[in-house]
């Protein structure tokens, strides 16, 4: 089952997406095969510790992040790179470990992990770029962004003072000049 998922999702197209982009799946693949594993022997208790074991020597399952989910506030971390203070410009955690009510502005995720939210405040389970949050429809992003732009562009049409009529002729970011 999540063998199959990573072949596609390593296969998968990666044109039209940004750099980063085309790994978010194969990180939440990740996650969902090693947290199926976590909850079998943890919560479940429906495997054993030798087939635990068997599965993190085999690299089947990820046995450092597993060790993480036992520790306090790090119950649903992503992946370690969420965590990796070495891979952010300023030193820091990703944008996905700060709970969503103390953001600010827009809620993006994370470019690494494409991880929304894991702060164990949040949902009890990571929020992920293709989720539902608050209303807002998941897997669109560039369609969630034009509708952004245009909104934008007619808050400062009304600053302007001329009510929006020359911002349907004006290009968006991402549209071709013909």
């Amino acid at each position: 089952m999540f063998e199959n998922r990573m072949k596609d999702a390593v296969n998968e197209s990666h044109e039209g997406k940004r750099k980063h982009e085309s790994t978010w799946p194969i990180h939440r693949i990740h996650y969902e095969k090693s947290r199926y594993i976590y909850e079998l022997y943890y919560t479940k208790k429906e495997i054993s510790r030798e087939l635990l074991d068997f599965c993190i020597r085999e690299k089947v399952v990820d046995g450092n992040l597993m060790a993480k989910w036992k520790k306090p506030g790090y119950e649903f971390l992503c992946s370690l790179a969420a965590i990796n203070k070495g891979s952010t410009n300023f030193g820091t955690t990703n944008v996905c470990r700060v709970p969503l009510r103390l953001r600010s502005g827009k809620i993006t995720p994370s470019v690494v992990t494409g991880c929304i939210s894991c702060a164990s405040c949040d949902k009890g389970a990571p929020i992920w770029w293709n989720s539902n949050i608050e209303g807002r429809a998941g897997g669109s992003k560039r369609a969630a962004e034009a509708e952004e732009d245009d909104e934008i562009e007619k808050r400062a049409a009304m600053l302007r003072g001329d009510g929006g009529s020359d911002a349907a002729k004006r290009p968006r970011t991402g549209d071709t000049l013909d």
